[in-house]
C-alpha cells in the first residue's frame, strides 16, 4: 500500500503517535468521504434547488407542475457528481491497496455510468411532460418513443458496465449480441412490434389520450387513458380497464369515434316496422281528421302533395318536418325519412338525422324522445307499427274472453277479406 499526496500531507500530524501510517491513512479516507458527503449535501440541498426555484419562477405554471421530475432529477446529478469527485481524487486521497483500488475503481465507475442513464432517463420523462402540456400533444403523443430512448439508454448503459466488469471494449461485447440475436428478437418481439407501432401512431394519428375507440377482438369499448409502447390502456364506460398490445392497434382494425366528436353532430339511425296492411290512399275528410288532431300544415307544404297521396307518404313528410323543426337536430347535416326494403316484418322506414349534442346520455335521450313521439302519432295517420305476436293475453283481454263463447267467423267474411 503506497501512500496517497492527501496522506503524506497528514503524516506529520502523527509523527509522535504509534501506527502513524495507520491513523494517517484512516484519516485521509475520512477526508476524502466527508468530502463527497459535503459535495453531496451542498448540491443537493442548496445549489440545485436554487438553481430549481430560479427555473420556476420563469415559467410557473408549466415547470412548477415538474416539481417532483426535477426534485429527482436534483439528487441524481449531486449522485453523479459525487462519483465524479470520488474518481477525479481517488488515486490523491485514498490509500488502499492494489485489489481494492481496482474493485473500488470499478464501482465507481459502474456508479457513474449508471447515474448518467438515470440522468438521461430523467431529462427525457421532463422533456415527455413538457411536450405533454402543449395543445397538440393529445393529438400527436409521443409515450412510446420517451420509453424506447429510455429503454436504448439503459441498454447502452448495460453494456457499458458489462464492458468495464469484464476489462474488454463495448466493441467486443456487441460482437457477441450476432450469436444470441435470434434470442433477442424473441424476448424483445413485444417492445420491437410496439416501437414500430407507435412510430406509426404518432405519424398518422391514429390514436391519442382521450380518444373513444372501440376494439371487439379485446372487448375493449372506451376512452384511452394511456399509450405505452407495449401496451394500450382503454378505460370502458362500466369502468373497467382493458389492456390492448400497441401493435394489434396497426396489425388489426378498431373503430375511433374521434370524427364523431369533432364533426358537428352524432348520427341517429332508427327505422318503425310498418305494418303494409295497414297503409292505403287518403281523401280530404281523413286529411282533415289529421289535421284536428295535429298542426299537419306546420311540417307539410300540403300544395306539393302528390294526388293521391297515401297515408304512409302523409307520415314521411310529417316526420320529415318534425325533425326539421326540432330544435337539438343539426339541420346543416343529412336529415332524411325514407323507406327501406318491404321484409315479412313490415316496412322500415328509417330516420336518419344528426343529433347537435354527442354526449352519451343525451343522445340517447333525444333519440328516445323522437322515437316516442313518432310511434304516438302513428294512430293519427291510422298506420300500425309491425309487432309480432306473442301468443299471450293482456290481462283486459283475458278479462273480457273469460266466460264468453267462442265467436265463430264466417266463411264469407274471410272471403270478403282477401277479395
Amino acid at each position: 500500500m503506497s501512500k496517497t499526496h492527501l496522506q503524506e500531507l497528514i503524516t506529520p500530524w502523527f509523527e509522535k503517535v504509534p501506527d502513524a501510517f495507520f491513523l494517517s491513512a484512516i484519516t485521509a479516507s475520512s477526508i476524502g468521504i466527508l468530502s463527497l458527503l459535503f459535495v453531496y449535501l451542498f448540491t443537493r440541498r442548496l445549489m440545485l434547488p436554487g438553481i430549481q426555484k430560479v427555473v420556476t419562477k420563469l415559467s410557473p405554471e408549466r415547470i412548477g407542475s415538474l416539481s417532483p421530475m426535477l426534485t429527482k432529477l436534483n439528487k441524481r446529478i449531486a449522485c453523479l457528481l459525487c462519483c465524479v469527485l470520488f474518481l477525479a481524487t481517488f488515486d490523491s486521497v485514498y490509500p488502499v491497496n492494489a485489489i481494492a483500488q481496482e474493485i473500488l475503481k470499478t464501482i465507481g465507475q459502474a456508479l457513474l455510468i449508471i447515474y448518467i442513464g438515470f440522468i438521461i432517463s430523467s431529462i427525457v420523462s421532463i422533456a415527455g411532460a413538457i411536450y405533454n402540456q402543449l395543445d397538440f400533444a393529445r393529438e400527436v403523443p409521443i409515450q412510446g418513443l420517451i420509453q424506447v430512448v429510455k429503454l436504448i439508454t439503459f441498454i447502452v448503459c448495460s453494456i457499458l458496465i458489462v464492458s468495464i466488469v469484464l476489462e474488454k471494449s463495448p466493441t467486443y461485447i456487441l460482437s457477441g449480441f450476432g450469436a444470441i440475436a435470434a434470442v433477442t428478437l424473441l424476448v424483445f418481439k413485444d417492445t420491437i412490434l410496439g416501437f414500430v407501432a407507435s412510430i406509426q401512431i404518432a405519424a398518422n394519428r391514429l390514436v391519442t389520450y382521450g380518444d373513444w375507440i372501440q376494439v371487439d377482438n379485446y372487448g375493449a369499448d372506451g376512452e384511452v387513458i394511456d399509450l405505452g409502447l407495449n401496451t394500450v390502456k382503454v378505460r370502458n364506460w362500466d369502468n373497467t380497464i382493458t389492456t390492448i398490445p400497441t401493435y394489434m392497434l396497426v396489425a388489426g382494425s378498431f373503430k375511433n369515434w374521434r370524427g364523431m366528436q369533432e364533426s358537428g353532430g352524432r348520427r341517429i339511425k332508427r327505422s318503425l316496422n310498418i305494418d303494409m296492411n295497414s297503409i292505403f290512399l287518403v281523401n280530404g275528410d281523413f286529411k282533415t281528421q289529421i289535421e284536428a288532431a295535429i298542426p299537419l300544415q306546420e311540417y307539410i307544404r300540403l300544395g306539393t302533395l302528390p294526388d293521391p297521396v297515401s297515408n304512409l307518404g302523409l307520415f314521411r313528410r310529417y316526420a320529415e318536418g318534425y325533425l326539421k323543426q326540432h330544435s337539438k337536430i343539426n339541420t346543416s347535416l343529412t336529415l332524411m325519412v325514407r323507406e327501406l326494403q318491404p321484409l315479412n316484418h313490415g316496412l322500415p322506414i328509417e330516420f336518419y338525422c344528426f343529433s347537435e349534442d354527442k354526449r352519451w346520455i343525451s343522445y340517447e335521450h333525444l333519440q328516445a324522445e323522437i322515437m316516442d313521439h313518432l310511434l304516438a302519432v302513428l294512430p293519427v295517420f291510422g298506420l300500425r307499427a309491425y309487432q309480432s305476436v306473442s301468443g299471450q293475453l293482456s290481462p283486459a283481454d283475458g278479462a273480457n274472453m273469460a266466460g264468453k263463447p267462442s265467436i265463430k267467423v264466417p266463411n264469407n267474411a274471410v272471403q270478403g277479406q282477401h277479395q
